[in-house]
């Protein structure tokens, strides 16, 4: 699809979906801007070469926040001080390494054992649940990853059937009946790239656009889930939610 439309000679390319989306646009041309929203920290993923001033032919925005997974974990720990958390990753993501190695940190941060989760498939999401039901892990956080986004029905409603107390990374998983979510706000990302993509067809170059880092972070609460799961969410935990959905 990145190849079709650098053949169609189109004046920007605009990607959604992650870095798999920006790393495929970037593979097919070297000269026709893009502009890229990613959840990931794209100098480490290879997008761009620096923060401030990208150089080349890509700029955008990035998700990304090294203290996102320990604030995750923290909040997961704060219901369940209990229990080893469970954390599902996709080990086909390009950032996968990186990302361990920022959980596996924020796990130590906090002193808390986590037990890592693979599923790229659907079948595999279903068999990781059921893992984590046989280790009797009653805590899970998702991570960040566009095919777990794709699937936020599925997921919630897993961690409801197998009754975990459960953190994803965007506020669409506690809208569809997720316990909590805590991260970036994703319509700030996507502001980014119509008035990025605008500049560019003014004349602007990609490579002297600083990628844009998120400025406001989400906490949301379903409040109906926990009830359901007879999960008594903190009055403190509360008080610091963005959002409680009911």
């Amino acid at each position: 699809m990145a190849a079709d439309l650098v053949g169609r000679k189109v004046a920007v390319i605009v990607t959604i979906g992650g870095d798999v989306a920006a790393l495929a646009a970037k593979a097919a041309t070297s000269t026709l801007p893009v502009v890229f929203t990613v959840a990931t920290d794209p100098v480490r993923s290879g997008l761009v070469s620096n923060l401030h001033r990208p150089g080349g032919n890509l700029t955008g925005s990035s998700g990304y926040q090294a203290e996102l997974e320990p604030k995750r974990l923290g909040l997961l720990r704060e219901l369940r001080p209990d229990t080893i958390i469970g954390v599902l990753v996709n080990p086909n993501a390009p950032y996968i390494d990186a990302q361990l190695n920022d959980i596996r940190s924020a796990a130590a941060d906090i002193g808390r054992e986590v037990v890592i989760l693979n599923a790229s498939t659907i079948a595999e999401i279903d068999a990781a649940f059921a893992t984590l039901r046989q280790m009797h892990v009653a805590a899970l956080s998702v991570a960040i990853d566009a095919f777990f986004f794709d699937r936020a029905t599925q997921i919630v409603v897993l961690a409801a059937r197998h009754g975990l107390t459960a953190l994803y990374f965007r506020r669409e998983f506690a809208a569809v009946g997720g316990l909590m979510s805590y991260g970036t706000n994703a319509d700030e990302g996507y502001r980014v790239l119509g008035v990025y993509a605008g500049r560019i067809l003014k004349g602007e170059e990609p490579g002297d656009l600083p990628i844009q880092l998120p400025t406001k972070f989400e906490l949301v609460i379903n409040s109906s889930t926990a009830r359901a799961l007879g999960i008594d969410v903190p009055s403190t935990l509360i008080a610091r939610a963005d959002e409680v959905l009911e």
